[in-house]
């Protein structure tokens, strides 16, 4: 610092700036490019087309139905997550009886966290190996449960009525301890005593996460839902192990679809960057939207 805060300025912020700017910010500014021409990865023509691509897209019925399937993740799953992610942090954080001491957790509770967070420390490749084998048709866990108790067991990932909602399972399950770290955590920081009172006016415990613990982790809440939001509209790593978008088109996202089309067999990079281009202003719209329409007078409290 006895030079000034320019040299430091220069030495510590501007190597970053620059790899991230190298590395981050011109594959996206390259990807916009190429969004625009007709190359189809492994040659080097790749003549302009304008927005010949953009135009495609719009007429392409495989992407209108990856990204249904994409709205209905983003309706879903960060609702399912949070819901439950909120529900077994109270329960951890005030589910103890209410005695002399007050407002007690269950015991054992950090054991509890730690099965919840279980599913954080596996690769995203692993669960969606682990839950293919756990809806096997014949030697999954699933189905020999519903064997069990006498009832025939669909064949879970082959059948499209099932196939999406089962992905779908696996999405929320993978996330939900995660969350309910997050949250027990951010309740821990409230003080007791608010708790305490509520309680002994009677208040439910519902009625507690509602009207006295939802809006004090309101800030938390709003950041998981953008998180949420964000891998809803990707969701790439688990339906391409578990279903690669089928069966019939049923599991497709247009993660995968963008995938299928760069490295199938048609290997149109092309097309599969304007799929790209729109997957990013669309990532960038909700995520936007969420901070905004979520977005509250912060609540404090001493």
């Amino acid at each position: 610092m006895k030079h000034g805060k320019w040299p430091l300025i220069v030495t510590f912020l501007v190597p970053p700036v620059v790899l991230y700017v190298f590395f981050v910010v011109s594959p996206y500014l390259q990807a916009f490019q190429i969004s625009t021409t007709d190359w189809l990865g492994y040659s080097a023509d790749a003549n302009p087309v304008g927005l010949a691509n953009f135009t495609t897209l719009w007429h392409d019925d495989y992407v209108w139905n990856a990204l249904k399937n994409n709205a209905i993740l983003l309706a879903l799953v960060p609702v399912l997550t949070i819901v439950l992610g909120l529900f077994f942090a109270t329960m951890l954080a005030m589910g103890g009886r209410k005695g002399r001491a007050g407002v007690t957790g269950v015991r054992g509770g950090a054991l509890y966290r730690t099965v919840y967070f279980f599913p954080q420390v596996l690769s995203v490749v692993i669960i969606a190996l682990l839950w293919k084998e756990v809806y096997h048709p014949n030697q999954g866990l699933l189905t020999g449960a519903v064997h069990a108790v006498g009832l025939p067991a669909p064949t879970w990932l082959g059948d499209p009525a099932t196939a999406f909602w089962c992905v779908l399972a696996v999405m929320v399950w993978s996330n939900v301890g995660f969350y309910v770290v997050l949250f027990g955590a951010a309740m821990s920081a409230v003080p007791k005593e608010i708790y305490e009172a509520v309680l002994l006016d009677g208040a439910s415990r519902f009625t507690t996460l509602r009207r006295v613990t939802l809006p004090l982790l309101w800030d938390t809440v709003q950041v998981a839902w953008v998180y949420l939001a964000i891998f809803a509209l990707d969701g790439f790593i688990l339906v391409q192990l578990m279903t690669n978008g089928g069966p019939n088109f049923s599991t497709d996202v247009i993660g995968v679809r963008m995938y299928d089309t760069a490295f199938g067999s048609e290997t149109k990079f092309g097309y599969a960057s304007a799929i790209g281009v729109v997957m990013f202003f669309l990532t960038l719209s909700v995520a936007v939207l969420s901070l905004r329409v979520g977005r509250r007078e912060r609540i404090e409290y001493s």
